[in-house]
């Protein structure tokens, strides 16, 4: 669809960030935004920023939900920093998210929604749209609500109906200024509406209804036009958010392993979604336990892993809390077990839709005793399905507990992901025991890896104990034996220890020795790497070490650490992984970066801190 009668100017990227009251559909048409853009041919990647409160007080900043999207025509890594186009919907969402656009930004408002009564509530003294407030943006002065209403009031409906749907109406406008045609979206309506038939001539009506006001008001100078970025690699992508990339990633994984996939896991925000997602695909061998609470499931989890399932378990950072006695139970009963925990941010409740790296510590040494096991950490929504499945890997083939570490950032956010083919991921080879092999014992294990065998209940000659206390060497026994409790810890030490004989060697971003070294881990890299390339771009001499195995670390850490002059670790916490580093090379110098504000990193802010260890002496 092309538009006549204003000026088309292209773009290599725009970000555009929908606000609102709760209830008021941002989330929704954020999403079919970022779908139309991306089935056009765009590179996206979003942000939702949403608040807990279910439903806080009408008109208020803490009920302004938002949904940032970036559409790019090259790749990005990033949902962006400031927006070029902000719609508010009302007074609050306005107050709440103009910090979030550029200088010189267009601002949409439904001018409905800004009566006295919702002016004061959101915190304005006076209307922002007849003081100064605005005078550094372009402004579209939209009545929005009555618009929808004149829109469909003679098609059935009524006055909630349009209220409700008004989202849709400013979602045509966006659609106008960014030469949007409409079928992606008709096909959402047709299918979301299906047993409500009536609503899809309306939703469609508004859109258009949106798109046909913005092509006659005077506000609107120029539209927009971001080319489809032409990919190097053929194959078949879709926009997808970290946290089916992770679901997706187990079933991959439960594939090519062959054991069946169990998960036994309670909802949590912001990791429900992966419960969701897997019990979809019961036609795959899926089976999905919801269970009471999180020991429940992960207590589920542990049983069907003794039994022969590659079990999983899913949560956020409360959950991993009550998991932790379980988790010490997979550790010493040495069977695989898969925990994804999307982090978010804490203590206690916490800021329960907000992202925070604050669980890395909790998944070290969150639990009694000597509990080692692995940890992987993703770095984006589409690696998230590779960085599940790696876990998996790990934990089936060296039989012991993982944790993936995700985020409410990247599970919830958004990307383009290239959709592989299972038969060309890496081989998954569990070390099950043979039917009548005379020399099994429970807890031998293989000279190289210290791994034991998988004896699965049923297999003839392989009877065993298994339980919560300690092992004899071998045999397996029950032992209390000190001299043996020390060599079974060691044991368990050394064989996560080992592992790093199995992951790659850390890559760097940049030279391989310099000025400045920055360090960075899981769902920080989008902004981390971005930030990087951009101070190479400008000849500073900066290189990248962005982890993924966290336990054990890449066998080349400390060869990389040496290399440079200055170190500098940005973590979205108080400086958690920046403790780890120091607990195991002590002789090296950190400098921190740290935002816990439940937000991602802005570029920006980033390159102000790198370029200031720069210049310090």
């Amino acid at each position: 669809m092309t538009v006549d009668k204003h000026k088309v100017v292209e773009l290599e990227e725009a970000v555009v960030r929908f606000a609102g009251d709760s209830g008021d559909g941002m989330q929704l048409v954020g999403n079919l935004f970022a779908d139309a853009a991306a089935l056009y041919g765009n590179e996206i990647a979003t942000f939702p920023d949403y608040p807990a409160e279910i439903r806080a007080p009408h008109n208020t900043v803490a009920g302004v939900s938002g949904f940032q999207a970036r559409i790019s025509n090259k790749i990005i890594h990033s949902s962006g920093d400031l927006a070029d186009v902000l719609v508010a919907m009302n007074p609050a969402s306005l107050k709440a998210n103009l910090k979030w656009a550029k200088s010189g930004a267009t601002i949409i408002v439904d001018t409905d929604a800004f009566d006295e009564k919702a002016i004061e509530k959101s915190g304005y003294k006076k209307n922002p749209l007849e003081d100064d407030t605005l005078k550094n943006y372009s402004v579209i002065k939209a009545p929005i609500n009555s618009l929808s209403w004149e829109t469909i009031k003679d098609m059935g409906s009524d006055q909630k109906t349009a209220y409700k749907a008004r989202n849709v109406f400013a979602l045509g406008i966006l659609y106008y200024l960014f030469n949007r045609d409409f079928k992606t979206t008709d096909e959402f309506f047709e299918k979301k509406f299906k047993k409500k038939p009536p609503l899809i001539p309306i939703n469609k009506a508004l859109l258009r209804a949106g798109y046909n006001y913005a092509d006659t008001i005077e506000a609107i100078h120029s539209t927009y036009k971001v080319p489809a970025f032409k990919k190097a690699e053929k194959g078949k992508y879709r926009n997808i958010t970290g946290n089916i990339a992770t679901a997706w990633g187990l079933l991959a994984a439960s594939e090519k392993s062959g054991r069946p996939l169990f998960l036994g896991s309670y909802p949590i925000t912001p990791a429900t979604e992966i419960l969701m997602e897997l019990a979809i695909h019961k036609s795959l061998g899926a089976k999905v336990f919801q269970a009471e609470d999180e020991i429940a499931g992960i207590c589920s989890a542990i049983g069907a892993s003794y039994a022969g399932s590659m079990a999983c378990t899913s949560t956020s950072g409360p959950g991993l809390s009550l998991k932790s006695e379980a988790i010490g139970l997979a550790v010493i009963t040495e069977l695989p077990l898969v925990i994804i925990n999307v982090q978010r941010g804490g203590p206690s409740t916490g800021l329960p839709t907000k992202s925070e790296q604050s669980d890395l510590m909790q998944a070290l040494y969150g639990r009694n005793g000597e509990g080692p096991l692995i940890i992987v950490a993703a770095t984006s929504p589409a690696d998230c399905f590779y960085a599940a499945y790696e876990t998996a890997k790990l934990s089936l083939e060296h039989m012991t507990p993982a944790i993936c570490l995700t985020d409410g950032y990247i599970g919830q956010g958004s990307e383009i992901f290239k959709i592989p083919n299972v038969k060309d991921l890496p081989p998954i080879n569990p070390p099950i025991a043979k039917p009548n092999d005379p020399g099994y014992q429970p807890y031998k294990r293989d000279a190289e890896t210290l791994v034991r065998k998988w004896a699965l209940p049923g297999t003839e000659g392989l009877r065993h104990r298994i339980g919560g206390l300690e092992k004899s060497d071998g045999i397996g026994s029950v032992s209390m034996d000190p001299l043996n409790h020390q060599l079974m810890c060691e044991y368990r030490e050394k064989k996560v220890q080992k592992i790093a004989d199995f992951i790659p060697e850390q890559k760097l971003i940049g030279d391989e020795n310099g000025e400045l070294l920055v360090v960075s881990w899981g769902g920080t890299y989008g902004s981390v790497f971005t930030a990087v390339k951009e101070m190479q771009a400008e000849g500073k001499s900066v290189s990248l070490a962005h982890f993924r195995n966290i336990c054990p670390l890449p066998k080349n850490t400390k060869q990389i650490l040496s290399s440079f002059k200055k170190i500098i670790v940005p973590e979205l916490n108080l400086g958690q992984f920046v403790k780890y580093l120091r607990i195991n090379f002590p002789e090296f110098e950190y400098n921190q970066f740290n935002k816990i504000q439940g937000l991602p990193f802005m570029v920006n802010e980033l390159k102000e801190q790198f370029n200031k260890i720069l210049k310090e002496k």
